[in-house]
């Protein structure tokens, strides 16, 4: 693990050997442990959407999952994404995860848009206030799907986060308005997957799907994956999940490196995004968001 770099060589470049050099080859290779699977699968599902799609873009959070996305990506694509990275922002991060944004956005060689919200006026007025805040974020994305014409958004969401994105396919369709329908989702039998989306519709492609919270924090320790600092412990409380500021509150943790995050996880009942407010609203609040277009 490490937080925001400062170890690059004379020259400013990342000493590190290049991403590419640790790439997985095959799915089920001998020797292969469950994150070298859990990598060989993504990477797979990475490739499959570049070269089925005629313009992607990978959603980046700033937070751990999309991180792990990116980093993924950098495999896959021997160094470099060839797909910008995308930022819909709402303006309220944490200043960590900007300085962030910042820093490795360049270090990793990015081609970062970065897009931004409408006002909160802009927002349906009978969401509840933290899904208001919250879908913001959807009408941001809308506007950079109208202004770059993506037909797949790569998205770092997972199963095990909540139980709507339970519900999701690897690659998803959207509506013309960028709407989900959980009641018309297609089958994924054997890594088969439809690419196709309708015309002028868009795919959601979901590398991560089937990876959980711990084993994001495994292979970000493995991979030696920057982190932001708010992950780990401050007097007592750090955040499991990251999210705009006003609606994100950190949980109880005395977690202060990966290895106590992974045994805090092997112990704690408490659900991954019990910070967020949005999860704490009424209970059909973020399958509302979801059916929208939301992440």
């Amino acid at each position: 693990m490490h937080l925001l770099r400062t170890d690059s060589g004379a020259d400013g470049r990342d000493s590190r050997p290049p991403v590419s050099e640790h790439i997985s080859v095959g799915l089920t290779a001998p020797g292969m442990d469950h994150l070298d699977q859990l990598e060989a699968q993504s990477i797979y599902i990475f490739r499959e959407a570049f070269g089925r799609l005629k313009k992607i873009a990978l959603l980046w959070s700033l937070g751990k999952d999309s991180n792990v996305m990116i980093w993924l990506a950098r495999k896959a694509f021997f160094g470099r994404l060839p797909f910008p990275a995308l930022h819909v922002d709402t303006g309220k991060k944490f200043p960590e995860m900007y300085r962030f944004r910042d820093h490795y956005g360049k270090e990793w060689d990015l081609d970062l848009r970065v897009e931004p919200c409408p006002p909160i006026d802009a927002v349906d007025p009978t969401l509840p206030p933290a899904a208001r805040s919250a879908a913001r974020k959807t009408e941001g994305l809308k506007m950079a799907l109208g202004k770059y014409g993506f037909d797949g958004l790569i998205a770092g969401i997972r199963r095990d986060e909540e139980a709507t994105r339970a519900k999701e396919r690897v690659f998803s369709p959207r509506g013309l308005e960028g709407n989900w329908d959980v009641r018309d989702q297609p089958p994924e039998f054997w890594d088969h997957f439809n690419a196709s989306p309708p015309q002028g519709a868009h795919l959601r492609i979901h590398p991560i799907l089937h990876w959980t919270e711990a084993d994001i924090w495994a292979y970000t320790k493995r991979e030696n994956i920057p982190i932001i600092p708010l992950y780990l412990s401050q007097n007592g409380k750090r955040y499991r999940s990251l999210g705009d500021q006003d609606i994100t509150n950190p949980v109880n943790s005395t977690a202060s490196n990966i290895d106590e995050i992974l045994a805090e996880l092997e112990q704690t009942k408490v659900p991954e995004r019990a910070g967020r407010a949005l999860d704490h609203e009424t209970e059909d609040a973020f399958e509302r968001l979801r059916v929208a277009g939301y992440l």
